[in-house]
Order: structure tokens, then sequence, then C-alpha cells
């Protein structure tokens, strides 16, 4: 009799330092639990693990984004379906517990029922690229406005001099003239204050800095990698950026424009009950993103003659200004996806 192959699916709980693997059959059965170091032997030995059960069909990974990133990278070199898999219920944590075999176990058969099916990001092009450099301007933009806004709490309660002489001024101007302020060598209130807001204004000043620095260097990778996509009406290397880093290096995985506006958050969820047939907003999904087709709403409602009729068409109809633009970000999210599926297919 020929030898059975065995098609396995498996299933990982990422950390920062291991990785506990689990692998199912095709019915569900388990064939084993094993620990991995999180190093690029590690990721050997776990996918020769795997292989030792049989064919690997598909790995539900946790945390394919964070601790899991660089398994995901390594299996989806080796030609293995990776499968994005969210934490274990945590209603059944509560009742059955919690252990690193048992979220494996879970992860595994959240991906061979079907029930973890989003085919994880590749992370190994030019949108990861653009995600790093924008995670990164990203903070020193946050860190910049806490300096700023410091430095307005000090200057409330600064020597009326002082006081009087900084409160009215803007942000960039406060900024300069914070840094180039001068204490003096009696540490006093006023000098001590002084001494504060200039340090936060370098701080603020080195910050914007490197935001001009990673901006730079953003705006042509952006459109290098997606150049259709930052010549559609109201797009900019920004927006551009955003909706790259939700698609990912492989946005053919998102299948259709539909799955796309769902990880956007702009497309309805349906809340239908008995005789009751109805859609609620979608307040889930990439944030980032979802801002990001606000944003070119915002431009095309103000400056495009299409837009602007649809938005005057559908008032006379009775819809809000808030359901107009929940209307119209769906029909972007239409609209810009094929040209996301384009740039991976140029």
């Amino acid at each position: 009799m020929a030898e059975t192959v065995v098609a396995v699916t498996a299933g990982v709980d990422t950390h920062l330092d291991t990785n506990m693997a689990a692998a199912l059959d095709a019915v569900g059965a388990k064939l084993g639990t094993k620990e991995f170091p999180t190093t690029t032997a590690g990721y050997r030995a776990l996918l020769a693990w795997l292989h030792g059960f049989g064919t690997v069909t598909r790995v539900g990974v946790e945390g394919t984004g964070s601790y899991g990133a660089g398994l995901a990278r390594y299996l989806g070199a080796h030609g293995v379906e990776v499968i994005e898999v969210d934490r274990p219920n945590r209603q059944n944590r509560r009742r059955r517990g919690k252990s690193d075999p048992v979220d494996a176990l879970s992860a595994a058969r959240a991906a061979l029922s079907g029930e973890a099916s989003s085919v994880a990001k590749s992370r190994n092009g030019a949108v990861e690229a653009i995600r790093v450099l924008r995670v990164a301007r990203s903070s020193a933009r946050h860190d910049r406005t806490e300096a700023l806004n410091q430095m307005r709490s000090l200057i409330s309660t600064a020597p009326d001099d002082l006081r009087e002489q900084l409160r009215y001024l803007s942000g960039l101007q406060l900024i300069d003239q914070a840094a180039a302020l001068r204490p003096g060598a009696d540490m006093n209130i006023t000098s001590a204050t002084k001494t504060a807001l200039r340090e936060l204004g370098r701080r603020a000043q080195y910050l914007g800095d490197q935001m001009s620095r990673l901006t730079a260097l953003l705006g042509p990778l952006v459109i290098a990698t997606a150049p259709a996509l930052v010549a559609s009406y109201g797009v900019g290397t920004d927006t551009a950026g955003a909706l790259l880093v939700a698609a990912g290096d492989n946005p053919e995985r998102l299948r259709h424009e539909a799955t796309f506006a769902h990880l956007c958050g702009v497309s309805p969820i349906e809340a239908s009950s008995g005789k009751i047939t109805r859609h609620r907003l979608n307040r889930g999904g990439d944030r980032r993103a979802n801002h990001a087709l606000w944003r070119i709403v915002m431009v095309r409602m103000v400056s495009d003659p299409d837009t602007r009729a649809y938005v005057e068409r559908r008032t006379k109809e009775g819809k809000s200004k808030r359901e107009i633009m929940r209307c119209l970000k769906r029909y972007v999210a239409r609209e810009l996806y094929p040209l996301l599926a384009a740039e991976k297919t140029a």
C-alpha cells in the first residue's frame, strides 16, 4: 500500500525569545508541541520539525506584526502559507486556563478551521521600509508635540516678565526663542525656568530636523513604490504611505476591494436580527488608513467638482455631512484598491 502523506497545519505562540509550535493533522488531531528559539536556526529547526510530520499546508502565527514577524518572513520565504491569528478568545481562556502549548494549539485550530483566514503581511519589501520610517517619524512628531506642550505649561507658571515675553508666540517662534534663551549664572526661579525652556526648545528643534530628514526619505520612496496611487486626486505621499502600510507588501492577500475597505474600517458591519435588517458603523480596522481616506475625502469635498456635486445631491436627500463622508470613504477605498494591487504586478 502507498504511504499516506499527512497534511500538517501548525500554530505558533510567539514571544520575544522563544516560539511555541503545535502541529495538527488534517482532522485536528494533535501531532506534537515543541519550543524553539527566535533565531534563524530556531526558525529552521521549527520548519524541519513540522516537515517531520508530513506536508505543511499552513501555519497560524500570533503577532505577525511584532514578535512573530521574523518567523512569518522565514516561513513565507520557504513557500509556507502564513495565516495571521488573533489572540485566543478570552472567555475560553478563562474557562480552560492559559499556557503556551494551549495557545499554540488554539492558533493551529483557528488556521485549520478557517476561523483565522487572513494571510499575513510579507514585510519584505519597499512597503516595510516605508512602515519603519513612518514609525520613526510618528514618534518624533509625538515627542515634539509633547515638548511644545510642556513649554506652554512652564510658560503659564513662569515669572511675569518671562511669561509676557513668550506667551503669545506661535509654536515655531516659541521653539526658536526658547532654544536661544540665556539663563545666566545665578540659579533662581527665572534662571531655572529659562534653562528648562531652552532644553525643551533645543529638543523640539532636533525632533523637527529629524522629522524633516525622515520626510525627505519617505517622499521619493512612496512615489517610487506607488506612482499611480500618488497621482490620484487628493492623494499625497503621506496618505499614500498610510494606505500602502495597511495593505502591506503583498496586497493580493486582501483578495478584493471589499476586504481592503473592511481593513480600513470603512465597510458597514451587518447588525441584523429577526425582522430588523440594518448595518452599523465599522469602528475597527486600521485607524491610520481610515484617517488617510478621511483626508482624501476632505480634499475632494473642497476642490473636486464631482465630489462636490455628490455632496450636494446627497444633502438634498437628507444625509448628514458625517454620513456622506462615510459613503465617500467607502467609494475612495473601492477606487484606490486596484492601484494598490497593481503596484505589486507592475
